[in-house]
């Protein structure tokens, strides 16, 4: 049974890194296995963390215990849950807080999480909600013993004036008690340099892991950028269009530029790898493979 509390700043200070695996909540029977069939053919990679997303609206939001708290029973993996503003009052989310206490999981990611009326509508808290990330933390400091991550955006958050006020929540996000950082998935190295030196620029030394998003699928890849802001590059849009109608040419160029991606970024001085899933594990294996990570 797995019940630590994750210390990222203390794991990077040491010198090691931290690569870790991010899966979304199933909606059926069938898609619950297919998430622990992944899980057991990550496991033996050893990741730092896994992570389970929250539905849309808050929707799963006891699924997410009941998952990550088996998660924490069941295997040797340190599991993080997810907890947003969306949909609950302070005292809802602080009961939910709770919940995973005793579910034996002691790391969250603290997310305001997309409007109710889905990503493009206009935000609103929840009658005695909270309105921001940062509200979140602060309330996980107030309850305390958990070690509490947040979200980062290297091209900015889709609502955010411009990239400098963006650096400036995240630096607001640390400041109250957030530990560490996990990026929005991206595909030019660059942006998340750009988005750590503004943020040491703010004072702020916290570890910033960057998320990448392995391309399985053109049409579904180009449809989450789309949402959450990633700019798709037009060599890589170009190279994914010409082999879009061969589904093994789309995933062997997806697990290329992945494995070019991590590997400048890792030279470049990153503490570590983030990756989303999709419930999936090969990609995510032959990436590891093609890092030369499957020992870690």
């Amino acid at each position: 049974m797995s019940t630590t509390r994750l210390s990222l700043p203390a794991l990077y200070a040491s010198g090691q890194r931290s690569y870790s695996f991010e899966f979304f909540p199933p909606k059926t029977p069938e898609g619950e296995a297919a998430l622990w069939t992944a899980i057991g053919e990550l496991e033996p990679l050893r990741p730092t963390f896994v992570s389970l997303t929250y539905g849309a609206g808050g929707s799963t939001r006891e699924m997410n215990v009941r998952v990550t708290g088996r998660i924490a029973s069941e295997t040797s993996l340190i599991p993080v849950g997810h907890l947003t503003c969306v949909g609950a009052t302070r005292e809802e989310v602080a009961d939910v807080i709770r919940q995973y206490g005793e579910a034996g999981v002691h790391n969250i990611l603290a997310l305001r999480g997309d409007p109710q009326g889905g990503v493009g509508e206009q935000w609103q808290a929840h009658e005695g909600g909270m309105s921001y990330a940062v509200d979140l933390v602060k309330l996980l400091a107030e309850i305390g013993g958990f070690s509490v991550g947040v979200a980062a955006f290297p091209e900015k958050h889709p609502e955010a004036t411009d990239l400098e006020a963006d650096a400036l929540r995240l630096v607001e996000k640390f400041d109250a008690g957030a530990e560490f950082a996990v990026t929005q998935f991206f595909f030019e190295a660059r942006h998340y340099f750009a988005l750590v030196e503004r943020v040491r620029a703010l004072g702020s030394d916290k570890p910033i892991l960057p998320g990448i998003m392995p391309v399985t699928n053109v049409a579904q890849i180009e449809r989450m950028a789309q949402l959450s802001g990633a700019a798709m590059p037009e060599w890589l849009t170009t190279r994914l269009r010409a082999a879009q109608d061969d589904p093994h040419e789309v995933r062997a160029i997806g697990v290329e530029v992945a494995i070019d991606l991590c590997r400048e970024l890792l030279d470049g001085g990153a503490p570590g790898l983030h990756f989303y899933t999709l419930n999936r594990s090969t990609a995510t294996r032959d990436i590891y493979a093609g890092l030369g990570l499957a020992a870690v």
